[in-house]
């Protein structure tokens, strides 16, 4: 067993460089659940995970500088926070195994974790919670680290399946077919294969993709589009054969369709920006509905920004 404290409002870069997994803690229920499922994926990835909780007074003292008494306060509370998370992360993954650090910064918790994004595996935070950590609400935390972080972001909703039972169920990634969309394929697939279960892929349809249906006819267009979706994925499927994998393409808009699928999952994975075709709505709206409408746990995958492709529409 490691564990280590970080030095306040200070990162270390070999902790950044070996590719740990960050998460966000703020007292509240939901981020030791965000914490609890971040252990879980540490040890699947064999790798470090680093938590980290902000002391920042929280808004309604005003303008007045906060005295040293405060202060001393609102640090011991920090770490009483991060106490409390490491105990949570040893009691859902027991032994020797899991290497922990831990970090109490005095900042804007979305602003360090971004930072901490440039190299970490990924950022795990719950959907909502005490605030920044107590300065904003947590939900708008995690829509700004989906939408701006450098690595994925994975948003723990309520109570996460941790044991053996509960990671039996699938994992769901949504899929447009485009460019932009590969990275939360490829990573959906890594997931269901360390997880070891079935990985369903959904492609949807609405009213807004431009073909009329009724004319068409539906069954038509999903045998189509069911081919076309089986030679997009036949390169991950002999990259990952281990993977059961079921293809979904649905007469619905995307966000129902996911959720759909999401009754009965234990992650979903979505990415963050490009063309849902999915139906014509921009992807990024439907990781933005996921996030607050799950019951499970989102992962948000952001295709790096040097090789995204734009929507021509300016979307």
């Amino acid at each position: 067993m490691e564990e280590s404290a970080v030095p306040a409002g200070s990162f270390d870069q070999d902790e950044r460089a070996d590719g740990g997994i960050v998460v966000g803690a703020d007292g509240s229920q939901i981020s030791y659940q965000a914490v609890a499922w971040a252990a879980v994926e540490a040890q699947l990835l064999g790798c470090r995970l680093h938590i980290v909780t902000s002391y920042a007074s929280p808004i309604g003292r005003g303008s007045a500088p906060v005295s040293d008494e405060d202060m001393a306060e609102l640090r011991v509370q920090g770490q009483q926070v991060l106490d409390d998370a490491v105990r949570m992360a040893r009691y859902t993954v027991p032994g020797d195994g899991l290497s922990i650090s831990t970090e109490l910064i005095f900042d804007m918790i979305t602003t360090a974790l971004l930072d901490r994004s440039a190299k970490a595996r990924m950022v795990v935070v719950g959907n909502r919670g005490l605030g920044a950590l107590r300065r904003a609400v947590l939900g708008s935390v995690s829509t700004t680290l989906s939408r701006h972080a450098l690595c994925p972001v994975a948003v723990v909703h309520g109570v996460p399946e941790t044991d053996q039972i509960g990671r039996a169920e699938p994992v769901v990634v949504g899929t447009d077919g485009s460019t932009n969309s590969e990275p939360a394929l490829e990573l959906a697939f890594a997931e269901a294969s360390r997880r070891k279960v079935e990985l369903i892929v959904v492609r949807a349809w609405s009213e807004t993709t431009g073909f009329d249906v009724p004319v068409m006819g539906w069954d038509a267009v999903r045998k189509s589009e069911d081919v076309l979706l089986g030679a997009l994925l036949a390169g991950y499927v002999e990259r990952f054969p281990d993977v059961k994998v079921r293809r979904v393409v649905a007469l619905d808009t995307p966000v129902r369709a996911l959720l759909e699928q999401a009754e009965h999952a234990q992650l979903v994975v979505v990415g963050s920006h490009g063309r849902s075709g999915f139906a014509g709505v921009v992807l990024g709206s439907v990781s933005t509905a996921l996030l607050h409408m799950a019951h499970c746990p989102v992962l948000v995958v952001r295709r790096p920004p040097q090789s995204r492709v734009e929507d021509p529409a300016g979307q």
